[in-house]
């Protein structure tokens, strides 16, 4: 991963704009939405968006001649010229106040990178190629705002608003994840499209889970595989899982799929392996056992027996063998 991915809280704060066409406009727009207070300097105002912000007083211009000590009172910076000499010098100035720049279209003198955005709000997902294939991350995009319908916002709204009714009605961390992917798994898709009727059921469904109390944990046992290899099943257990038990030999990547607040345990023995999938589910967590399938096949019936004994689901979910490492 050569960028680190972070989502920026911008509203009062100030950002330099230096542009005044086309690709200025469109930032200055998506910032003046992230509640940016703008700071303008061009020298000449080529879109109408643009004189239409400064003559309604959202942005600020910057009159005369550029002054880099403009950079010392601002968060982030923005070049949007097309003068390839003003915008690195633009760049060294920036870094030598240590404020970030995105120099558009340049990604060798950017110190940040704007994604391509799918907006939900509040929820937002953001795709990059670190400026090596724009066009990529906005076919990406592309495919991703025809998956996500608009009612995956109003959804993110009613899990913000409600966050602590959530929390006093399921304590239970294990409680808790698993109302919310019962949620998110469509319970609510009849009335998507009807924000009242969305929150009423949202709210009968929290209830409904307060009052059914504990949750039946499960055992999976999983194969480790090359991560596209993994079927939708694999998937969803990593993705659901409160434990992961790793046996001998499975290789690190093989956990990459996997939810990262999970807890990871290295198990060295098949009856390791049984004594805690059993004890964890059976305490109402999912728990993942992740496995080499050419070595694991004593490991796997001990799993299987104690989750019998202990009356605990399981099943197991295999895959193509990777090389033991």
């Amino acid at each position: 991963m050569g960028l680190y991915p972070l989502f920026a809280d911008l509203a009062g704060r100030e950002v330099l704009v230096v542009g005044g066409g086309e690709v200025a406009a469109r930032k200055i727009a998506a910032l003046l939405r992230a509640g940016a207070d703008v700071r303008l300097h061009t020298r000449d105002i080529g879109h109408p968006d643009i004189q239409a912000a400064v003559d309604e007083g959202r942005i600020t211009c910057m009159q005369g001649d550029f002054d880099p000590a403009w950079l010392d009172g601002v968060w982030l910076v923005v070049a949007a010229t097309d003068d390839h000499a003003f915008n690195a010098g633009l760049a060294a100035e920036a870094g030598r106040r240590r404020r970030l720049i995105n120099v558009v279209d340049d990604a060798a003198l950017s110190t940040y990178q704007v994604p391509a955005v799918v907006d939900r709000s509040p929820l937002v997902v953001a795709i990059s190629s670190a400026g090596a294939a724009p066009m990529l991350a906005r076919r990406i995009r592309e495919r991703l705002e025809t998956l996500l319908d608009p009612a995956t916002g109003a959804l993110a709204g009613l899990f913000a608003r409600h966050r602590e009714r959530i929390r006093t009605a399921l304590p239970d961390l294990s409680l808790r994840r698993r109302w919310f992917e019962t949620i998110l798994d469509g319970r609510l898709d009849a009335v998507a499209g009807d924000p009242g009727a969305l929150e009423a059921t949202f709210l009968a469904e929290l209830v409904a889970a307060g009052v059914r109390g504990a949750v039946q944990g499960s055992v999976s046992a999983i194969a480790a595989v090359e991560p596209d290899l993994l079927t939708l099943r694999a998937l969803r257990a990593l993705n659901e899982a409160d434990l992961i038990l790793v046996g001998p030999g499975v290789r690190e990547d093989a956990l990459e799929p996997a939810r990262r607040d999970a807890s990871r345990v290295d198990v060295a023995s098949a009856d390791e392996a049984a004594e805690r999938a059993a004890r964890h589910a059976g305490e109402g967590e999912r728990v993942v056992y992740l496995y080499v399938e050419s070595q694991a096949g004593r490991e796997i019936e001990a799993v299987k027996a104690a989750c019998a004994n202990a009356g605990v689901a399981f099943r197991r979910i295999p895959g193509v063998p990777m090389k033991i490492s």
